[in-house]
């Protein structure tokens, strides 16, 4: 769910490969030794971007799309293609979302890849593989009706249930952990690694010595905001805050001419300035909820106030999920009261009023 104004926000951005964009196993070099794949998504976000770097005689792939009949047909077609017939042998993953480690697995399995993933997305995606019991699903249930959520959502939910472990191929043990101020060695480049939060746990970022490129994976977008979601297995989570101030932290390393490699959209320069424009947009979706919570607020009270627009029924879930994180925020900075009222609902309301 993005809190985007498309146009204001995107004051600053450059694409330097124009309109240039890969159909699904094609490929577009955006640097040397690097290329752009775009593999489809079944949702309204529908492409997620894979980025393959030559290492000589074998590739890594930076994150990898759902486990889908259209995913693997496209990396049939890219194997075979752009990747010219050289094994991939690594396999390094920016965070836990399906979209991001849903192959992974398959790599391992039939390629001989290793995994290389932050110690918290290895065991996230993990437990959500394995995590569909009757107990946690009605966590989720219970989540969702706090956050007041109507019960026509609340029984579609019950209808996807099992939506993760769908996507994502089995992981079996065994992975390679990267943290904090790692170095790694890509596609004869040097890179360090910075973690962020908010938009998943311990997000990987790989930033090149070199100063000229940035693999963002979905910490940081060109078009939209990265959503930032509390969910069932941490409802009392503040994603806001930890995503806040991973892009303080990132500001000081970011300079105009990185190119800025994301998951989603297009590759992009401009960064500084994306940065204070992605913090400016959740302190204004914060001003606003300060106003608003004058009286005691459900999450999907907020709706309205937040996003300025109305919410599809396909996008209510990322909506929810972002709205209880900013209310969590301003509960976390101790400027809003929280209740659980009789009807089952959480809700909110500023301090001052």
């Amino acid at each position: 769910m993005s809190l985007d104004e498309s146009q204001r926000l995107g004051a600053g951005v450059r694409y330097p490969h124009g309109e240039a964009i890969p159909a699904p196993g094609e490929a577009v070099e955006v640097a040397e030794g690097i290329l752009w794949f775009r593999l489809p998504l079944p949702l309204k976000l529908d492409h997620v971007n894979i980025y393959a770097l030559d290492d000589g005689d074998s590739w890594t792939i930076v994150d990898t799309g759902f486990q889908s009949d259209a995913s693997y047909e496209a990396w049939e077609t890219a194997l075979n293609g752009p990747l010219k017939g050289k094994p991939v042998k690594r396999v390094v993953v920016t965070h836990h979302h399906p979209d991001h480690i849903g192959l992974a697995g398959w790599f391992k399995e039939e390629h001989g890849a290793e995994i290389y993933a932050t110690r918290t997305a290895w065991l996230t995606a993990r437990l959500m593989i394995s995590e569909d019991s009757d107990a946690a699903f009605e966590a989720q249930i219970q989540h969702m009706t706090r956050a007041g959520a109507p019960e026509e959502m609340i029984e579609l939910s019950r209808k996807r249930r099992g939506f993760f472990g769908g996507f994502v191929h089995p992981l079996t043990p065994g992975f390679k952990r990267i943290k904090e101020g790692d170095r790694i060695t890509m596609g004869g480049r040097a890179w360090r690694v910075f973690i962020g939060n908010g938009h998943a746990p311990e997000h990987a970022t790989f930033w090149s010595a070199d100063g000229k490129l940035v693999l963002a994976g979905d910490q940081i977008l060109p078009k939209i905001s990265p959503n930032l979601g509390v969910y069932a297995s941490e409802p009392e989570a503040d994603p806001v805050g930890e995503w806040i101030e991973a892009c303080e932290r990132f500001a000081a390393c970011a300079r105009e001419g990185h190119l800025v490699l994301p998951g989603h959209n297009r590759p992009f320069t401009g960064l500084p300035k994306r940065l204070d424009m992605l913090i400016e947009n959740h302190h204004g979706a914060l001003k606003r909820l300060r106003k608003y919570l004058a009286d005691w607020r459900s999450a999907v009270d907020c709706f309205d106030t937040m996003y300025k627009r109305s919410i599809h029924k396909n996008e209510f879930g990322l909506a929810m999920v972002e709205a209880i994180a900013h209310l969590n925020h301003l509960f976390d900075t101790g400027e809003a009261d929280k209740r659980l009222d009789s009807d089952g609902i959480v809700r909110l309301r500023m301090k001052d009023v």
